[in-house]
């Protein structure tokens, strides 16, 4: 489990394919406390770690998991957003992450707004009943609250606000329209709905 509060930028260093894609990620964390076995985020998705030195980690990622997020995109130099498991004591900052992709949106409008910036992502419109105004959604690993909410057509609107803080401490700063974000909808949001058909 996470809480969607990114404590550091790691950097794609390199991916090798033999089965599954083995990523090396380049990281600040002291690796000597990171566990084979280990469990952290990568943009919003939960990874295993299979292997580790002083400044780096490697993960394993099924055709499955690549096919469903989008580190198919990943190549050498890619920032990307990473957060450790959540350990019991831990203060819960964002909201609850599991680190299972419901979906992968796409950045369609990047505006300014104050010193913050405003973005504008699309996802199809069956996942758009799970999101609401002042509600919380996942973006490639980030805990973030919906300020607008509409459906046109099959899909689904919805923007946010990203802070100067939040663009300092993670890989937002480097986006651009076009780009596929992995999204998790609020676990809260989906039990709630599955509810509402019983």
């Amino acid at each position: 489990m996470f809480t969607g509060i990114i404590t550091d930028i790691g950097v794609v260093e390199n991916s090798v394919k033999t089965g599954d894609t083995c990523f090396t990620l380049k990281t600040s964390y002291d690796t000597d406390t990171i566990d084979f076995g280990g469990s952290i985020s990568c943009n919003g998705v939960c990874l295993t770690v299979v292997d580790k030195g002083e400044d780096w980690f490697a993960v394993d990622v099924s055709e499955e998991t690549l096919s469903c997020t989008n580190l198919g995109s990943w190549r050498k130099g890619v920032k990307i957003n990473l957060e450790r498991a959540l350990k019991i004591g831990d203060e819960l900052g964002g909201h609850i992450v599991t680190g299972h992709v419901d979906n992968v949106g796409e950045i369609t409008k990047i505006s300014s707004a104050g010193g913050s910036v405003e973005m504008e992502f699309s996802m199809p419109k069956n996942m758009g009943k799970f999101v609401a105004a002042k509600g919380s959604i996942t973006i490639n690993g980030v805990s973030l609250t919906v300020n607008e909410v509409k459906d046109e057509g099959d899909q689904t609107f919805f923007k946010i606000n990203i802070i100067p803080h939040t663009q300092e401490k993670t890989s937002f700063l480097e986006s651009k329209m076009g780009d596929k974000v992995n999204l998790e909808i609020d676990i809260l949001a989906r039990y709630v709905a599955r509810m509402s058909e019983i």
